[in-house]
């Protein structure tokens, strides 16, 4: 099989390096390799077991058409200053440029028009003056909500407008690894189970996002492809009553905040928040169950859940931060018997377990009913657990109850990405014809750095 662009994950970044392609006219022959399904197929069970059924051989939640991102919340970031490196290597000038190039995309596949958080600006001033008192960070980000259920609709309306103009898609067949010839990538072999094979191609971009970043290291050991230790997001998903949130969910709709708290000075950084969402279960490979997010566009609880995620950069020897991160989900995982695990804020400060018959009292009700009650702390480095805690005593400040006894933490919340890859900003690697975009790249975070680093591959390939 022969193409002139074969492209490895059919998440944001390899979604739009096509679709720019075809937008730009080009006639080049693109493959497009998809280890899940098309998204019309694309079910969690959950939704009716109310449990997590461990789908074989892979979680629907975060693969197939889409990617993972595109099932929890469907929040697209509207300000270069939020979602990865990629504005330190192409400018950020460029990265906010190709962003509201990339939001009229979706807004022409029918993304809401409604922008949050670009209003209020005396509430906002309010907000930041308390989060620099608390010694935080408040980024100005607008958001534009697509919402889970919406997310789905308009990615399926871009998977039929690539089918219909030419592009080929592959669904249930995984990239085993790389075609290299000398130091010239010829393109990939693929299995969809059953039987491997070629796709020869001239351009090979690899775009497998947060789900294949352990695979991708793998890739770029084997093969020296230039990459250095990345960083890996370790913490917790806290959910509070929609009361404790409510002015700030009104005035920012999300807000990003971002501290260094003392002893250690690591970045913490609430990242995902859903007003009126659910927190949700992804299962990745080897049994790994990971806690995240949702936020509907109709469907609302009365919770608000977000991420509080420290972030770990590691230095030589070590070259291992998926691995180790995974080691974390895992043990968290045995205590919870394989369910994530869920702990009141004020169990932690008191050095107990959180028990089930306590959740149940509580004015605050878990959205996520499967999950475990138990106690996090015995599985999450000491180091991440001092972040957390102290980032949350400051958020208090910023929203007053934040920091209450019912609060909960739910673990574990990982956010894995690939050791990074060295490129230069046209995204050439040192192996010539290949590329690596998106969240696999190390590059980028999220739904709409993730697509605009594929719009620039897309214009690069044209």
């Amino acid at each position: 099989m022969n193409a002139d662009v074969a492209i490895i994950g059919a998440g944001p970044a390899g979604i739009f390096t096509a679709l720019e392609m075809l937008r730009r006219g080009s006639r080049k022959k693109i493959i497009l390799v998809e280890k899940g399904q098309p998204i019309e197929r694309r079910v969690c069970p959950k939704a009716k077991t109310k449990k997590c059924m461990n789908c074989k051989p892979y979680c629907h939640i975060t693969t197939g058409f889409s990617g993972a991102g595109a099932f929890s919340d469907g929040k697209l970031s509207l300000s270069y200053e939020v979602g990865g490196e990629l504005p330190t290597l192409i400018g950020e000038q460029l990265a906010q440029e190709t962003i509201e190039y990339t939001d009229k995309i979706y807004l022409e596949f029918g993304a809401d028009e409604r922008v949050e958080g670009i209003s209020n600006t005396d509430e906002v001033k309010d907000i930041r003056k308390r989060a620099i008192q608390a010694g935080l960070k408040l980024v100005d980000c607008p958001i534009r909500h697509l919402g889970t259920e919406k997310a789905q609709e308009i990615y399926r309306a871009i998977q039929e407008h690539l089918l219909a103009n030419g592009v080929e898609i592959l669904f249930g067949c995984q990239c085993e690894n790389i075609i290299l010839e000398g130091d010239t990538c010829r393109g990939v072999y693929i299995t969809d189970g059953k039987m491997e094979r070629e796709i020869r191609a001239e351009h090979t971009v690899v775009a497998t996002g947060r789900r294949g970043a352990d695979w991708l290291e793998h890739i770029c050991a084997e093969h020296n492809i230039a990459h250095k230790p990345g960083t890996v997001d370790i913490g917790v998903r806290v959910e509070v009553r929609n009361e404790v949130m409510e002015h700030v969910n009104n005035v920012l709709y999300e807000s990003k905040l971002i501290g260094y708290p003392k002893p250690f000075k690591n970045k913490v950084r609430t990242f995902c928040q859903n007003p009126g969402g659910f927190v949700s279960q992804e299962n990745y490979d080897n049994d790994l169950a990971v806690v995240n997010g949702h936020s509907y566009k109709d469907l609302k609880s009365g919770n608000t859940n977000l991420a509080i995620l420290c972030s770990h950069n590691f230095s030589e020897p070590f070259n291992q931060p998926i691995e180790y991160a995974q080691k974390i989900g895992e043990l968290t995982n045995m205590l919870g018997a394989g369910h994530i695990l869920v702990q009141r804020y004020g169990d932690i400060l008191d050095g107990k377990r959180t028990w089930a018959k306590e959740l149940s009292r509580s004015n605050l009700r878990p959205t996520l009913p499967d999950a475990v009650a138990g106690d996090i702390t015995a599985a999450m480095p000491y180091r991440a657990m001092i972040n957390i805690l102290g980032f949350m005593q400051a958020v208090d400040h910023v929203v007053p109850g934040f920091a209450s006894v019912e609060t909960l933490l739910y673990s574990p919340e990982l956010k894995f990405y690939s050791n990074c890859v060295k490129m230069d900003e046209n995204f050439h690697t040192n192996v010539r014809g290949l590329y690596c975009l998106g969240d696999s790249s190390g590059w980028t975070r999220g739904l709409m750095m993730a697509s605009s680093m594929g719009v620039l591959m897309g214009r690069r390939l044209v």
